[in-house]
């Protein structure tokens, strides 16, 4: 399922997060598009099939964290097939070159469009990681993970336009900013630097980081 032009909003939560769980992910999911989401980006194989109710089409991940390796979007491609079972069409993968417990992503791309016939959604860093990508089969790249990585961080307080910019005018495949896209004007930003689509996610589905927000920046000390 191809992804549509528009706003694609995340619906993740933490253990620690009250509203965790697929329950509440799969009402985060009928609101997102009942507010004219395009697209839904979640976690695991739960929260994945919880979504699915909306009937848009989903960016599945699989967060599977490590002690010895800091990749831990979908690393491997037990994975990748667990959330495709699940009904993601689209699997979102770390496309870095950074260390990691499974394949590389070069492998991971072809095996997963190939073995299980989903979509390959690239999260990448920087302009070489992105064309490098695209070049290994992805069918979007998106700029979640500037300035997560070693390469791109401290994490700045906008988001990473030039990357956006930079990719748009090299590749003919669809980019997806992400990261830091907090509020309208930024989105409108992201498009007009070549966005084919743009994630936000705590802003829309994270009420208790919204809720501190407001409350460091607004209310008197």
């Amino acid at each position: 399922m191809k992804l549509p032009r528009g706003l694609i909003v995340s619906c993740q939560a933490r253990a620690d997060n009250p509203l965790h769980g697929p329950q509440f992910m799969g009402a985060m999911a009928l609101a997102a598009r009942d507010g004219g989401a395009v697209g839904i980006r979640a976690n695991g194989p739960a929260d994945i099939a919880a979504v699915m109710a909306a009937g848009l089409p989903v960016i599945g991940i699989h967060k599977v964290f490590s002690d010895d390796y800091s990749v831990y979007i979908t690393p491997d491609f037990s994975a990748a097939a667990a959330i495709v079972a699940a009904g993601a069409a689209i699997v979102a993968l770390d496309c870095t070159e950074r260390p990691r417990r499974g394949e590389h992503p070069s492998v991971l791309i072809r095996r997963i469009k190939e073995e299980i016939g989903a979509e390959v959604f690239a999260d990448i860093s920087t302009l070489d990681e992105g064309l490098k990508a695209a070049d290994w089969g992805a069918d979007y790249v998106a700029t979640t993970l500037s300035g997560y990585t070693e390469a791109t961080g401290p994490k700045p307080k906008e988001p990473d336009l030039a990357l956006l910019e930079a990719l748009a005018s090299r590749l003919d495949i669809p980019i997806v900013a992400e990261g830091r896209y907090n509020n309208p004007e930024r989105v409108a930003q992201g498009f007009a630097a070549g966005a084919h689509a743009v994630v936000v996610g705590t802003m829309i589905t994270n009420p208790r980081e919204i809720t501190r927000m407001f409350v460091q920046e607004g209310v008197p000390r």
